[in-house]
């Protein structure tokens, strides 16, 4: 099982020094078959990989440029990504899409430049409110995965990680029903294999969308479902363990 903590754009460099003595201090709570990542701002991750190598979390990036260096102002290359000791990267997620205007192309490319630096892409896909009331989810979760998946070969896929984020339920305090999570997650694996790029049946997909300790045992419990990315509920260290418990806990019974 996946849990992965976004912080989006939360943490100066001290603060997450913080939270990460106070999560060492309780990871022994943490069983080592949950596999935890956490992805801070860029400029904490330098500082998180120099005092916490090798602890009980792998570190992640939020976003990452397809290019390995040039002149693109405020971007961070792969290279310097590698450079910082990361293994996971996001890439799709709906802030970057619909406020940031990443399309699907934009995301491919970015995709397959995570793959080609070894790096394990968690790929966010996910419906607005209004495509949902249109009855459009799962169309949409097929155009996302396959344009996003466009030219990739399945050898390179070994490991994807897919997060169903449902754009109306981010930040908003209203988690999917179960059974959307359910039949989102198929819809996944199903595109995936129509891609060309196979290996849907090994893709694990995260469950994202306010996410808490007390609706994670929901998602978990579902076969098709193998973790969670985390936004708010990951920013206090006792809040994000809290919820790796209960996860673990709904997967060892």
């Amino acid at each position: 099982m996946i849990i992965a903590a976004n912080w989006k754009m939360h943490k100066t460099v001290p603060e997450t020094l913080e939270f990460l003595e106070e999560f060492k201090s309780r990871s022994k709570e943490i069983s080592r078959e949950v596999r935890v990542v956490i992805c801070p701002p860029f400029t904490s991750l330098y500082a998180a990989r120099e005092k916490y190598a090798g602890e009980d979390f792998a570190l992640g990036a939020q976003n990452v440029h397809w290019e390995k260096e040039g002149a693109f102002t405020g971007e961070v290359s792969p290279l310097m990504l590698k450079d910082a000791g990361i293994s996971h990267v996001i890439v799709g997620h709906s802030e970057r899409r619909h406020i940031m205007g990443e399309s699907d192309e934009v995301i491919n490319k970015k995709l397959k430049t995570i793959l080609d630096h070894g790096f394990i892409p968690i790929f966010c896909v996910g419906e607005t409110e209004e495509e949902r009331e249109k009855g459009l989810t799962e169309e949409v979760l097929q155009k996302q995965v396959k344009q996003g998946l466009q030219d990739i070969n399945k050898e390179s896929l070994e490991g994807l990680v897919v997060a169903y984020e449902p754009v109306w339920a981010i930040g908003t305090g209203r988690a999917a029903y179960p059974e959307d999570a359910r039949q989102a997650a198929q819809t996944i694996r199903r595109a995936v294999n129509e891609s060309g790029a196979g290996q849907g049946d090994s893709v694990e997909v995260l469950y994202g969308g306010s996410v808490k300790s007390n609706n994670i045992a929901q998602f978990v419990s579902l076969k098709e479902i193998q973790g969670a990315l985390v936004g708010g509920a990951s920013l206090q260290a006792g809040s994000f363990v809290e919820l790796i418990k209960a996860a673990q806990e709904q997967e060892a019974g």
